[in-house]
């Protein structure tokens, strides 16, 4: 087999060992005015990994025929394989603030879902109304 693969094998694993610390969820702490605030954020991550390999010149007991190459011979080959992939979602969700030794939680406003909310809210109060005067006009304005 072909020795070819280079690097480092547990480059994935430390860099999301980097990548999910507790600096990402809790953010570089800031001072400003004798308060001391601490940003809080969600982090989500996944990976996947993958491998191959070849196929042999020769055929094992037990296997099926190997289709048969451009030139009706059947072709040997070598093969290889590798892969992988890794990826984080950072949300702000709030901020502690420290004030006078006292601790306050400050939710982040997510502002996109506000608005996504007020759109359900709307399509369900549209088709609602509709419902209600199709069936108001079918029952002869009862």
């Amino acid at each position: 087999m072909n020795e070819s693969v280079t690097g480092n094998v547990n480059l994935p694993t430390e860099s999301a060992r980097e990548a999910l610390t507790v600096r990402r969820v809790f953010g570089e702490a800031y001072q400003h005015e004798g308060v001391l605030v601490i940003p809080v954020a969600k982090i989500m991550g996944g990976s996947g990994m993958g491998f191959g390999s070849g196929l042999t010149g020769e055929q094992r007991p037990g296997e099926p025929p190997r289709p048969e190459g451009r030139h009706g011979h059947h072709e040997a080959g070598e093969g290889s394989g590798g892969g992988g992939g890794f990826g984080v979602r950072a949300r702000p969700v709030g901020v502690y603030v420290i004030r006078e030794g006292k601790v306050h939680w400050q939710p982040a406003m997510d502002l996109n879902r506000i608005i996504l909310g007020g759109q359900i809210v709307g399509a369900i109060a549209v088709v609602s109304l509709s419902w209600a005067l199709r069936k108001r006009r079918r029952f002869g304005g009862r």
